[in-house]
């Protein structure tokens, strides 16, 4: 430990902290913009400058370590006329637009703006002409109100190992753009939004769906049916003030009622369907001597990223459709076909928390005879914002149950919103079907947490099964890379999931990405889990139903068209 003075109070840090680490252990704040936790600090905003005795100028104290008996004043008048003028800098080339802005009320520039008491345009001149891109199914991006912070450009490179974006142009001219300045369509973006979670302003935010929606629940000739993903209901509540980790399943229901949905489903149906055909694909793979490691197949970000960086691993991809897609797919023949209902007249909408599920949804691989599976995807903010278009107030509904057939879901299927969840749930059901027995301990902790990649063996009916879990593409990249040399090659089925943590810090989900957060909305779905009675996907009593009546089995004919698909490689613009 190591002793400093920081506004006339005596306090301690630990030897090797940044001067930023040092304070903030300490409960003292400075503003940031450009700074990322756990990555090397950029020094490029400067808004955190403080002043430290015997040094001449404004030191950034992300960049520069606190050392033993430093002296440090976090807001003298030098730093804060610093911070301000900062402020006001940028402000002077940013659009007037807030009452207009997604992130209006929620936009770190803006309260920035507030707590250094701007209140007049001291800078003024000719402002810079930057136009939106608008070419993504997935991501809106709107370099006007771009700050140059830094901070999408380093999670899309460091984070995620994909490098669609970065810095072009020099001095004032300076953008944030992808190769050649095309649009994010012909880039490398895999969709994954990871890039809007740390956007402190609006110029990157998801392609809005909520007009769409908003019409066809208008419309009286059409059938609108909901889906929700695993994680949205352990997260939805955030957006509304509730800590992180409470479940509003229930309540959720409840409110896609109110707003005029006419079926509500629960994704996690789907997510017992996906593992009855992933674990089937996966013995099958096993036992017949087929393309080994098996991937999976429910994150579309991930699936982008080997169509584009490693399409030499299509093949090891597993055939099923997501979780999402299968759902859209039964609704539009099973469902319509039992209900008497035209499938064109139903409108499918999927609640996700995640903007790679726009794209996925587009993708024309997902559909049957020009009819989608699913007509509009909305992240978890975007029902967050319905809602409140809408006057909802979810604390004050009470819960409600799912309809079926589609409403009932295993708990198994409700742990694929956390990394390792998909390969836990398909353990349980591939071991069961080795076997014909559960495992003696359903939790599979060895490849739970939020290590970046996980690796596990287990002895199935003599049978060794190698598994390995990682969340985050560059930790998937690093994977491919030990697989391509060679060196993992004792491996048989791999789960990745795009987003660090998975689908519980996708790019829809609420903007705070602190750690502690994710952590306890990893902790709910197991919490969840660990409650249930139904812990197996081949337990789930409505998914045998939906075999015994229209599916057949796992692999079948009929399965395999409407649950299957195919991928193929993309060229993109480097």
């Amino acid at each position: 430990m190591i002793n400093i003075e920081v506004n006339g109070a005596r306090l301690q840090a630990k030897a090797g902290q940044t001067i930023l680490e040092a304070l903030k252990s300490n409960g003292v704040s400075v503003p940031t913009l450009c700074h990322m936790p756990n990555l090397p600090p950029s020094g490029a905003c400067r808004l955190c400058v403080v002043e430290v005795e015997g040094r001449g100028a404004l030191i950034p104290s992300c960049a520069y370590p606190a050392e033993d008996g430093m002296v440090i004043r976090t807001h003298s008048p030098r730093a804060m006329r610093a911070r301000k003028t900062i402020i006001e800098l940028l402000l002077a080339d940013h659009p007037d637009d807030c009452l207009y802005c997604v992130r209006n009320g929620n936009c770190q520039l803006q309260t920035l703006a507030e707590n250094y008491g701007v209140r007049q345009r001291r800078f003024d001149g000719e402002r810079s002409q930057r136009f939106p891109d608008t070419s993504s199914a997935a991501i809106h991006r709107d370099p006007a109100k771009c700050i140059l912070c830094g901070r999408c450009v380093r999670v899309c490179e460091e984070g995620q190992a994909v490098a669609a974006i970065d810095f072009a142009g020099r001095g004032r001219h300076t953008t944030i753009a992808t190769a050649f300045e095309e649009g994010l369509n012909v880039s490398g973006c895999v969709n994954c939004g990871q890039c809007i979670l740390v956007c402190p302003t609006g110029a990157l935010t998801e392609r809005s769906s909520i007009k769409e929606v908003a019409d066809a629940l208008n419309d009286p000739d059409r059938v609108v049916v909901v889906q929700h993903a695993p994680s949205v209901s352990v997260t939805l509540a955030e957006e509304f003030g509730v800590s992180a980790g409470k479940d509003v399943c229930g309540i959720m229901t409840t409110a896609f009622r109110r707003l005029g949905f006419d079926f509500v489903f629960d994704t996690g149906f789907t997510a017992d369907l996906t593992i009855m055909e992933e674990a089937a694909e996966l013995v099958h793979r096993i036992t017949t001597g087929g393309v080994l490691p098996m991937m999976t197949s429910c994150s579309p970000g991930w699936v982008k990223f080997v169509e584009t960086f490693y399409p030499e691993f299509i093949e090891n991809i597993s055939s099923c459709k997501s979780p999402q897609q299968m759902m859209g797919a039964i609704i539009k023949s099973y469902f319509a076909q039992r209900e008497g209902i035209d499938p064109e007249k139903i409108y499918s909408v999927a609640v996700m928390p995640c903007t790679a599920k726009k794209f996925e949804a587009r993708r024309p691989e997902l559909g049957d005879d020009s009819v989608a599976d699913v007509d509009a995807v909305l992240t978890t903010r975007e029902l967050a914002r319905l809602l409140r278009l809408r006057g909802l107030d979810l604390q004050a509904m009470a819960p409600s149950s799912a309809d079926m057939p589609f409403g009932k879901r295993s708990s198994a299927g409700k742990i694929f919103g956390a990394t390792g969840g998909v390969m836990e749930a398909a353990l349980r059901t591939a071991y069961h079907m080795l076997t014909g027995e559960d495992l003696e301990k359903l939790s599979v902790t060895a490849v739970r947490g939020m290590d970046g990649v996980k690796t596990a063996g287990f002895e199935i009916a003599g049978t060794q099964v190698n598994v390995a879990v990682a969340n985050g593409l560059a930790n998937a990249r690093a994977l491919l890379e030990e697989i391509r040399g060679g060196k993992r090659d004792d491996i048989h089925f791999i789960e990745v999931m795009t987003c660090p943590g998975g689908c519980i810090a996708g790019g829809g989900q609420p903007l705070d990405t602190d750690p502690d957060a994710i952590r306890a909305r990893m902790q709910a779905l197991y919490r969840i889990d660990s409650e249930s009675t139904v812990r197996t996907s081949h337990s789930n009593e409505a998914v045998k139903a939906l075999y015994a009546e229209f599916l057949g089995e796992p692999l079948g004919d009929k399965s395999h068209k409407l649950l299957h698909t195919k991928y193929s490689a993309r060229k993109v613009l480097k």
